[in-house]
């Protein structure tokens, strides 16, 4: 939408007030009013940070692969890893695991892949914001959320894979951190890996599922369900337990309408998710026992709906109509479906209700 705004620039075209919503939705802002230089400041914004990767980048790929290769390589995955995409140029389904012992190399991914999962809208809220205490609240909300996820996850994987021959049990101190970091970053979406997945243990790919449904921040290349959802659901439980109507932090109120709106994609993603790995564990029911595995087949299928990336190998060992579940899956995740639906929901039903009915309590838990 950002690029056929500046391309309606270009051509001299009229963008629509419609335009201007939809960039406006897809850039977090409440307000209309600028909205076209925040979609270029969007554009310029990435634009420097994938050449500022391309260059860090450089410095690894050109002694490695040559000059014209290894610039090519350094913009291509400087790319991939702002974008969350997680393609590379590699080959031979290994991803980033050859630099799995090089820190420098993780820490310029983490960096990139971080950036770009954040968001737009936060991105230029921090650079247009001198004060860190007049952050907006959503920007405060995917930054501490990011934060949290990536420490929790990085500790997780540490603490279970710590021992783990076939994935960070033979390495270094700082390599095992590193690479527990790079784990649980990428996670957030980006997909790329320095660690064989199928070598995880099924409780680190427990919590592998977790980070992806969470994923990154709305507005941005990140899927998941997006941290503000998830947070958003954790805050308005943290206050029904201290018997506090209004979900507060950061010294404001989150409106109850995004609190049932977080809770209706929720529900809605997660039996979607249920339901199609449902059937993709029956289509491969044919499979020898044990050859794929229930929590390969549920790790994948998370991957996909949230746009990840990262594979036990299932997508690869699998049928064609298990594959099609799987586009149907990244496809739901990448167009966010389930938003749409609420949306659409949404905006049929707010409609002024002028007959009420009695209240009945019902038993809850």
């Amino acid at each position: 939408m950002t690029i056929s705004m500046i391309l309606f620039t270009l051509t001299g075209r009229r963008i629509s007030l419609h335009d201007r919503m939809s960039i406006a939705e897809n850039l977090g802002e409440s307000r209309l009013q600028g909205i076209v230089r925040l979609a270029r400041s969007a554009l310029l914004v990435t634009g420097v940070a994938e050449l500022f990767g391309t260059i860090l980048l450089s410095f690894r790929f050109v002694p490695q692969y040559g000059f014209w290769k290894g610039l090519w390589f350094s913009v291509f995955h400087s790319i991939s890893a702002f974008c969350n995409a997680g393609f590379d140029l590699i080959g031979g389904y290994r991803s980033f695991t050859e630099y799995s012992h090089d820190p420098y190399m993780m820490i310029v991914f983490m960096g990139m892949i971080i950036a770009g999962g954040l968001g737009f809208g936060v991105i230029l809220n921090l650079r247009n914001t001198r004060d860190l205490r007049r952050l907006r609240l959503h920007s405060k909300l995917v930054l501490t959320g990011t934060a949290f996820m990536i420490v929790f996850g990085m500790l997780m994987f540490l603490w279970i894979e710590y021992e783990n021959p076939k994935t960070i049990g033979n390495m270094n101190l700082l390599e095992k951190i590193l690479n527990a970091a790079f784990q649980s970053v990428t996670l957030r979406t980006a997909g790329f890996n320095t660690i064989d997945q199928v070598s995880l243990f099924d409780a680190s790919k427990g919590i592998g599922i977790l980070i992806m449904l969470v994923g990154g921040g709305p507005a941005g290349t990140a899927g998941g369900l997006k941290i503000t959802t998830v947070f958003t659901l954790l805050l308005a439980a943290r206050a029904y337990i201290r018997g506090q109507f209004e979900t507060e932090i950061f010294g404001r109120t989150i409106p109850i309408e995004q609190v049932r709106r977080a809770m209706t994609i929720t529900l809605l993603g997660g039996l979607f998710l249920l339901g199609m790995a449902t059937m993709l564990s029956f289509s491969e029911q044919d499979m020898p026992a044990g050859s794929l595995g229930l929590v390969n087949q549920l790790y994948d299928a998370t991957s996909a709906f949230c746009t990840v990336g990262v594979s036990t190998g299932v997508t690869a060992a699998t049928s064609s109509v298990t594959r099609v579940l799987l586009i149907l899956l990244m496809y739901g995740g990448r167009v966010g479906l389930v938003t749409v639906a609420v949306s659409l929901i949404e905006s049929t039903t707010k409609v002024e209700k002028v007959l009420h009915y009695p209240h009945e309590d019902v038993l809850i838990g």
